[in-house]
C-alpha cells in the first residue's frame, strides 16, 4: 500500500511540477530513469517475498544509476553508444522482475502451501 501512495504522489508531482531538461542531458536522464525503474521493480519484488532491506535497495538504486550514467558519459566521449548496454541489462531485469512479481501475486496462498508441501514430501522420499 505504501508503494502505491509513493507512486501516486510521484506521478502527481511529475504532472504538477514538470521538469525540462536540456537536449544534451536527455540521454542521461532516460538511462537514469531506466535504472531507477529497474530498482523500484526489484524492491517491490523483494518486498513481496519478504526479503526487502532498505540499505541494499538504496545502494542498488544509486549504484545502478551511477553506472548507467557513467556508461552513457563514457560512450559520448568515445563516440560509441555504450549506453545501450545499460538499456539492455536494465530492460531485461525489469521484465524478469515483472514476471516474478506477477507470479508472486497470482499464486494463491493455498497453492503456495501445496507447492511447499510437495517439495518437502519430495525431499523426504529422496533421502530414504
Amino acid at each position: 500500500m505504501l508503494e502505491l501512495i509513493g507512486l501516486t504522489a510521484g506521478l502527481l508531482l511529475g504532472f504538477l511540477i514538470p521538469l525540462h531538461f536540456p537536449a544534451g542531458m536527455t540521454l542521461y536522464v532516460g538511462v537514469g530513469l531506466l535504472a531507477a525503474l529497474d530498482s523500484a521493480l526489484g524492491g517491490f519484488r523483494s518486498r513481496l517475498k519478504g526479503e526487502f532491506h532498505l540499505p541494499i535497495f538504496l545502494s542498488g538504486t544509486i549504484g545502478n544509476a551511477a553506472i548507467a550514467v557513467f556508461l552513457t558519459w563514457l560512450g559520448n566521449r568515445m563516440g560509441i553508444p555504450i549506453y545501450l548496454a545499460a538499456v539492455v541489462v536494465f530492460g531485461t531485469r525489469m521484465f524478469q522482475n515483472f514476471a516474478e512479481i506477477r507470479r508472486e501475486l497470482l499464486t494463491s496462498k493455498p497453492k503456495k502451501d501445496k507447492i511447499k508441501q510437495d517439495i518437502e514430501n519430495t525431499g523426504e522420499f529422496d533421502t530414504k
